[in-house]
């Protein structure tokens, strides 16, 4: 369900010409890098080679990636997030948004988690917005 979410918001973000960034985990130690499942991103994520592609190895996509200097480049102030690990790369993500003076916001029934309580709580403790509205404010 949650890459129906994604793929809806990219669509949306595709249409009002505006940036997609996809982030990629990488650690060696847990075999995640380029050819494995856990690195890769899934196929059925609507992903077109023009998409920024950033690589982290800390849990927070900001943290040495040059990704808040991209984003000011591109004249964004507000991040919509989605994706994996809720819990931790996803709410890591969200606090180093903040500590770079972006606005962070969860889309809605986008996170994936191996824990379904953790998609609840990081979506009750986080800004979060519904694809709906998303798509009637933009």
């Amino acid at each position: 369900m949650a890459i129906e979410y994604i793929n809806a918001a990219i669509d949306l973000f595709r249409r009002k010409n505006f940036p997609i960034v996809v982030i990629q985990h990488k650690n060696v130690d847990q075999g995640l890098v380029p050819g494995n499942s856990g690195f890769d991103v899934s196929e059925s994520v609507q992903l077109e080679p023009q998409d920024i592609r950033i690589v982290k190895t800390y849990g927070n996509s900001f943290t040495k990636t040059g990704l808040a200097e991209k984003l000011r480049e591109l004249g964004v102030d507000t991040v919509i997030v989605t994706g994996f690990c809720a819990e931790f790369y996803v709410l890591s993500t969200c606090r180093g948004a903040e500590d770079f003076d972006f606005k962070p916001i969860i889309l809605k029934g986008s996170l994936v988690s191996d824990n379904a309580e953790h998609i609840r709580f990081v979506e009750e403790i986080s800004e979060t917005i519904s694809f709906g509205a998303l798509k009637t404010l933009l």
